[in-house]
């Protein structure tokens, strides 16, 4: 223990010149330090600024106001300006068709046959009752005019001049009488024979009359029977294509029974929904534009008809335009996408379209304001050739930077020539 506690002192007398060391060292480090920092701002307060960077000359333009279309989107259907189903108006043998699926046919074009044999029959009968008729009121077997004097037939003639005979022997009779010559009874025997006379001349204007209607009756049975042996060829009944034979050669087709189906595709029909908001601008008369799918085409026609109320369903107005088709690149049945020219000019906020700048799908424009330029992002509508409409955001007089390039906002420009 005393050799421990000996030793104590000693070792405490030498760490004492090492903590002073330390301290000193220490204190000079810190010192050092010191006079680092201070002269590294000295010297960093002495570097002159750096430049600011030059003024970049840029061309810039006015926002104004253009005249532009003013248009609703509307999607559409085209459709048939007519269909037929032709059928046979005569019953018979189908004995040839002229035309098939896709086939083009003219107005009048004969597309299928009947057989004609029974028709012209008929037809041939009719025409000798007529000839017969004719005959019986003492006009020529052949001939259109069908126009009788009555008081000049045979017959009226005939029972005129009887019943004349009979007026005679009449007065004759009575003057006899008055003159107590002839009997009563002879003057009786006259009287009845003047009105026997005048029954007879009446029965035979009757029987002219009966004769001229039956005249009459025959024309109507030529007329029936030539037309039913014109049915008897099924015609095309306007300019269009076949979209469906249905029946074949050979095949017996009662009335009715349906032989093909024609589609007339120039013009084409086009159906427009135009919503319920949009409908108090759309009129008859409009321009309208369309697009279909896998044509990069543009068609135009014309609005003509619009529904009288909107469908309670689809809070659609359907309206009906013209499209002519002349090339027949339009199908019926195809869908559409519309532009309806609801106003013609129309003043718009407008950006030339060299200031507008797309990037990631952003639309932009730089403004120049107090010798900045200033991105602006904004929504683009219609395009009329070097200008594109702003429908928010921008007013007529701002400064729009044209072909900005890389152009960042805030950095300064000073605007040079347009």
């Amino acid at each position: 223990m005393q050799g421990i506690n000996s030793k104590t002192p000693h070792s405490a007398a030498r760490r004492a010149p090492v903590f002073l060391l330390s301290a000193v060292a220490a204190w000079v480090a810190v010192g050092l330090a010191g006079c680092e920092r201070a002269a590294y701002a000295q010297g960093k307060a002495k570097q002159p600024e750096a430049p600011a960077a030059p003024a970049r000359a840029v061309k810039a333009a006015p926002v104004a106001l253009h005249p532009m279309e003013r248009i609703v989107n509307a999607v559409a259907t085209l459709a048939a300006q007519d269909q037929a189903t032709l059928s046979v108006k005569v019953p018979g043998v189908i004995q040839a068709i002229t035309v098939d699926f896709g086939s083009a046919v003219k107005a009048g074009q004969v597309i299928a046959r009947v057989d004609p044999r029974d028709y012209e029959l008929k037809f041939k009968q009719a025409e000798a009752a007529l000839a017969q008729a004719r005959a019986r009121l003492g006009l020529p077997l052949e001939g259109g005019d069908d126009r009788v004097q009555l008081e000049e037939t045979s017959l009226v003639k005939q029972n005129r001049a009887g019943l004349e005979e009979a007026k005679k022997a009449r007065d004759r009779a009575d003057s006899l009488f008055k003159a107590k010559i002839l009997p009563q009874q002879d003057m009786e025997t006259a009287m009845a024979n003047y009105e026997i006379a005048a029954t007879r001349l009446q029965d035979a204007i009757e029987e002219v009359r009966t004769r001229m209607a039956a005249l009459q009756q025959r024309r109507v049975e030529v007329e029936i029977a030539r037309q039913q042996l014109a049915d008897a060829s099924i015609t095309a009944s306007f300019d269009g294509i076949v979209k469906e034979r249905r029946a074949s050669v050979g095949e017996f087709l009662n009335t009715g029974a349906p032989v093909a189906t024609i589609v007339r595709t120039d013009p084409l029909r086009l159906r427009i929904e135009v919503p319920e908001r949009e409908a108090s601008r759309v009129r008859a008369g409009q321009s309208v534009r369309l697009t279909v799918d896998g044509d990069t085409n543009h068609y135009t026609g014309t609005l003509k008809r619009l529904s009288p109320s909107i469908n309670e369903q689809s809070r659609m107005l359907v309206a009906e335009a013209d499209v002519p088709n002349t090339s027949a690149a339009l199908r019926p049945g195809a869908f559409a996408r519309v532009e309806v020219v609801v106003e013609e000019k129309a003043p718009a906020v407008t950006i030339p379209r060299t200031a507008l700048v797309v990037f990631a799908g952003i639309e932009k424009v730089f403004l120049v304001k107090d010798g900045k330029a200033v991105e602006k992002n904004i929504t683009t509508g219609r395009r009329n050739g070097d200008f594109i409409e702003v429908p928010a955001g921008l007013k007529p007089g701002d400064l729009v930077v044209l072909d900005p390039g890389n152009l960042q906002s805030g950095a300064a420009v000073t605007i040079g020539k347009e």
